[in-house]
């Protein structure tokens, strides 16, 4: 009887949980699941990239922003000339050989450009705005994948310590057959049937154990770690806390309000209306203002009636002057970059649209899984408890020669499923709360 009650008791810990028992020294750091989400956003390669547009975004706006600002240049030349020239006085010619050194600074302001420079501006603005988003989401998606790569392996631990218990159990029994078979109390077959339990409960076992590690290095490759050896990960909580799930509708109100996929969507439909005014601002008239100076500086044959800093001065030029541009025709280009924008930005509402729409379903299923899975779990908790009584009585009629050994395997395999049931139950709660809590906009941990 205690046997018995110890081996149900330990089946039952192990679909509760796992407690590792290690050296303080030896035992390396449990990864908590916000550990690993923090660490895979750090670490992985399209997060990256998408932040490297982020500083793109910054990049443009700061172009866009300053484009108003006089523009400043100067320039510089050197020429030289030779051979026969004519002469501007009396029309003779001679070889001469000149020099010529040239200076000027210039500058260009945009006054009117048909409002092209603030919409690019206002345009940059929203796409930047975009990019953090999607950067955003980026981050998202990943915690999702991490969270569901965290849970299966701790799902797989629990099943392969099932597993390993299961083959203690069956060796248990082995050795309590074995002896009533050397006292003429159990048959030959039935030894033979509880060595082959044992290989396939060993064999099961070996199998959990590689679906466990396989399921580790799935996370740890997400992480981007280079090897799963010495990587294990925090313990959950024995008991599950439940708590009222928020109706489906009230999660999509608050997700409308900051779920990236939405507000970038709502950014570049924004972004839009400024690419259809700069596609309309080709209509407008162009207007800029130009001023510039410049000076040179002349040698003949090498000689030169004025000193450098004479003829600087002297032949100082200075410049100012508007400069007008009116579009009349361009075989309709303006016209259809405008109706290319507008197809754009019905484009981008649909998609907006589309988001919204992929947005509900995604909660909604959310919901009712979640809602599901407690049910489940719920239900596997009193089918544990209504399969360990009825392994327990089965054992006790086994021992006492009332039942077969069939019986006895049907018993513990039953008891076996109902711990796996209320694992899988267990974790997949976990995880459909997790996902509507990502719905909610809080951190997941």
């Amino acid at each position: 009887m205690k046997i018995i009650r110890k081996t149900i008791s330990a089946l039952l810990l192990a679909g509760i949980g796992i407690t590792s028992i290690q050296a303080q020294n030896n035992s390396p750091q449990a990864w908590t699941l916000r550990q690993c989400i923090d660490y895979a956003i750090e670490h992985n390669i399209e997060i990256r990239q998408s932040a490297n547009n982020v500083e793109a975004g910054k990049v443009s706006v700061n172009t866009t922003k300053w484009a108003r600002l006089p523009n400043l240049s100067g320039s510089a030349s050197q020429n030289w000339s030779w051979g026969r020239t004519a002469s501007p006085i009396d029309n003779s010619y001679s070889d001469i050989n000149s020099a010529n050194t040239s200076f000027s600074l210039g500058t260009n302001v945009p006054i009117f450009t048909g409002l092209q420079l603030p919409n690019q501006y206002s345009l940059a603005k929203l796409d930047l705005k975009a990019a953090i988003e999607d950067l955003n989401k980026a981050k998202e998606d990943i915690a999702i994948n991490v969270t569901s790569a965290y849970l299966q392996v701790l799902f797989n631990q629990e099943l392969s310590k099932v597993a390993h218990n299961q083959v203690d159990l069956s060796k248990d029994q082995l050795k309590r057959i074995q002896g009533l078979h050397g006292v003429g109390k159990a048959s030959s077959s039935e030894v033979a049937e509880a060595q082959a339990r044992v290989a396939q409960d060993e064999m099961t076992a070996v199998q959990s154990d590689n679906t466990y590690k396989l399921s580790l290095l799935d996370l740890t490759q997400l992480l981007e770690l280079p090897t799963p050896e010495g990587f294990v990960l925090e313990s959950p909580k024995e008991e599950l806390e439940f708590e009222s799930l928020t109706p489906p509708d009230d999660i999509y109100t608050q997700a409308l309000t900051y779920k990236p996929s939405i507000k970038a969507a709502e950014y570049r439909l924004q972004g839009s209306l400024n690419s259809i005014r700069i596609a309309q601002s080709a209509f407008y008239p162009q207007l800029s203002f130009s001023a510039g100076l410049g000076s040179n500086y002349y040698t003949v044959s090498g000689r030169s009636e004025n000193s450098f800093g004479s003829q600087i001065k002297n032949n100082l030029s200075k410049y100012i002057g508007f400069n007008l541009s009116v579009p009349i025709f361009n075989r309709f280009s303006t016209r259809n970059r405008i109706r290319t924008a507008r197809l754009q930005q019905i484009d981008l509402s649909l998609r907006l649209d589309n988001a919204k729409k992929v947005l509900y379903k995604e909660i909604q299923q959310a919901w009712y899984n979640a809602l599901a899975a407690e049910s489940k779990y719920n239900s596997s908790e009193v089918a544990v408890k209504a399969n360990e009584e009825s392994f327990r009585l089965m054992s006790e009629k086994f021992n006492n020669g009332k039942a077969t050994f069939v019986e006895y395997n049907e018993a513990k395999l039953n008891l076996t499923k109902a711990l796996s049931d209320k694992l899988q139950a267990k974790y997949d709660y976990l995880f459909r709360t997790k996902i509507l809590d990502f719905y909610k906009g809080q951190v997941i941990e």
